[in-house]
């Protein structure tokens, strides 16, 4: 990795053994922002905080060395990333205003691909992570996780079923606890749909009432400009002397027909004139007939506003025209329907709750024997790790156990709470040695103790779900003696199939490493800055000593860091 401007360090490179790394230094030295480092390169979050003050931006850089064909290559491919010579070239920045970018062989994305790489690649601890492992969810977690398949697929299993009935128990809740609401938007409902069935609109039917009011509202004057247009086009029978259109046109028409053979032009206006005169003929005819027809009825137009006045009492409450109250009309009767069913529904819902229950039940005690049989694997397995980390007698188990609940589901003949992850309660014990009574970590265990079952919880999935990289943060705290040594062999151990980085303070663990790196702080009255280097020789017996005795020049100091070197380098 490259770091620049990261907190205390201003430009570092730091290159890690394909085998165990130790990285050490004074408190303050900046070991940890190592640390933060691979964290922004995995996905983690981008503090602006963490940027060197005076700098723009903190940029780390690293390159990752993956398999063609792992999850994390094919992930990163599929993000448009290339390799390169086997390798991912993975940056990532942090502003000092808190804007964070990301890339991956040279190609830009959004910060959640690194995570979802981090993944397959790293597997991070620190004493954060330690707390974590205190809680009764995260251990069940572990649990889960060191089972595999034995569990993931039970629980799956579990998982849709339980989805299930809280969507079942959720709707027959809903159902049940709005019943009164229900009751009445049925009521209403009825109300409406019985006042529209017994005005009985037809569509369109406002539209032609009111076309059919407007003329009998006006039939006189309709009567009398029919009667005076007819006049003028047909004349007036009890007028012989008028004078009409048609008779007037019927003139002109002749005249024309008498001399259109002496021109076409004219010829041509003699036939329009024609058809002007039959196009008035027809006309005087049709208002002849919308006069004759045309009535006058007071009672009619007394009962066309009065349906009138019976439709607007609909549009005013069920929609804006008659069209919009019968639409309203078939929606509420659909609703009404539904709600009249919901009797019918509880039953249904119950019935399905019950059988539902009755399946979780089965699916919630194959969940537990599933996680019983792998608690006795994992506590088996983790308390032979702690064998050889100075606990040999210690024993680690597994608690589940199961609340009462008289509304929950049947596991081992008991009526017991359930939850999305099953019915059990796992609880991670530790008897530290023969005769103590198993207690759970969170109370039983000191601080080196929960060190170590820790690094032997990592150690045993490293068997079971192993990842290239596994970095550790200063899980050795609360350690010493004998027991440091211990851890240093095991990580040693472990990185014989792994990548294995410690951010360590114990010179029992660094000697072990095959690569020791300094973070290393130099401060020039004004500026302080913390460099990287990696310790050869010399180097590395004198930082092993300050670390021994604080003194990097004591001979007796120095003498236990060649024999703790000489020690590590002949169990290796």
């Amino acid at each position: 990795m490259r770091i620049r401007a990261l907190g205390v360090i201003d430009d570092a490179v730091v290159e890690l053994s394909p085998g165990f790394t130790a990285v050490t230094g004074e408190t303050g030295a900046g070991k940890t922002m190592v640390v933060t480092s691979l964290g922004l390169l995995l996905g983690g979050r981008a503090d602006p905080a963490l940027v060197r003050i005076g700098a723009k931006a903190a940029v780390v850089e690293g390159r990752i060395t993956v398999e063609a064909g792992d999850a994390a290559a094919v992930r990163a491919e599929e993000a448009g990333a290339e390799l390169d010579d086997g390798a991912l070239l993975i940056s990532r920045s942090v502003s000092a205003e808190g804007r964070s970018r990301a890339f991956i062989g040279g190609r830009s994305v959004p910060v959640g691909v690194l995570g979802e790489l981090a993944d397959e690649l790293v597997a991070v601890h620190g004493q954060t992570d330690q707390q974590g492992l205190l809680k009764p969810a995260r251990q069940r977690a572990a649990l889960d996780r060191y089972a595999g398949d034995t569990v993931a697929k039970p629980h799956a299993r579990y998982t849709d079923a339980y989805r299930r009935l809280r969507a079942v128990t959720a709707e027959l809740e809903e159902i049940t606890t709005r019943a009164r609401e229900r009751a009445q938007e049925a009521d209403l409902l009825r109300f409406g749909l019985d006042e529209i069935a017994a005005v009985d609109p037809r569509p369109g039917e406002d539209t032609e009432l009111a076309a059919e009011a407007e003329r009998l509202g006006h039939a006189e004057a309709l009567a009398s400009a029919a009667a005076t247009a007819h006049a003028a086009l047909a004349g007036n029978p009890e007028d012989p002397e008028s004078v009409d259109a048609t008779l007037l046109v019927g003139g002109a028409t002749r005249a024309l027909e008498a001399v259109r053979a002496h021109d076409p032009a004219l010829a041509q206006l003699a036939e329009r004139m024609g058809e002007i005169g039959i196009l008035l003929a027809d006309v005087a005819g049709e208002l002849a007939g919308y006069a004759d027809n045309l009535d006058a009825d007071p009672l009619r137009l007394a009962a066309v506003e009065e349906r009138r006045a019976a439709l607007t009492q609909l549009t005013r409450k069920y929609g804006e025209d008659i069209a919009a109250v019968i639409a309203w009309a078939e929606a509420g009767a659909a609703r009404l329907t539904e709600l009249d069913g919901d009797d019918d529904r509880i039953g249904e819902l119950t019935a399905e709750r019950d059988t539902l229950r009755e399946e979780l039940s089965a699916l919630a005690q194959a969940l537990t024997d599933a996680r019983t049989g792998a608690a006795e694997r994992f506590a088996a397995a983790v308390t032979e790790e702690l064998s050889s980390l100075a606990m040999p007698h210690a024993r680690v188990s597994f608690g589940i156990r199961q609340v009462e609940d008289p509304e929950g589901v049947t596991v081992n003949g008991r009526t017991v709470a359930y939850g999305p992850a099953g019915a059990d309660e796992v609880e991670l014990l530790l008897a530290p040695h023969p005769g103590a009574p198993a207690r759970a970590i969170a109370k039983g265990a000191s601080g080196g103790e929960l060190s170590r079952v820790m690094l032997a919880v990592e150690v045993v999935f490293a068997g079971t779900d192993p990842v290239p990289t596994y970095l550790f943060d200063e899980v050795d705290a609360g350690v010493g003696g004998k027991a440091a040594v211990e851890i240093g062999r095991r990580l040693a151990k472990l990185a014989r199939t792994a990548q294995v980085v410690v951010v360590t303070h114990l010179p029992q663990v660094a000697a072990f490493a095959d690569r020791q790196l300094l973070v290393e702080k130099t401060n020039d009255g004004s500026v302080t800055r913390s460099g990287v280097k990696a310790l050869e020789g010399e180097e590395r017996v004198r930082e092993l000593s300050r670390m021994l005795a604080g003194q990097e020049d004591s001979e007796t100091a120095r003498a236990h860091a060649e024999e703790l070197l000489a020690s590590a380098r002949a169990d290796g």
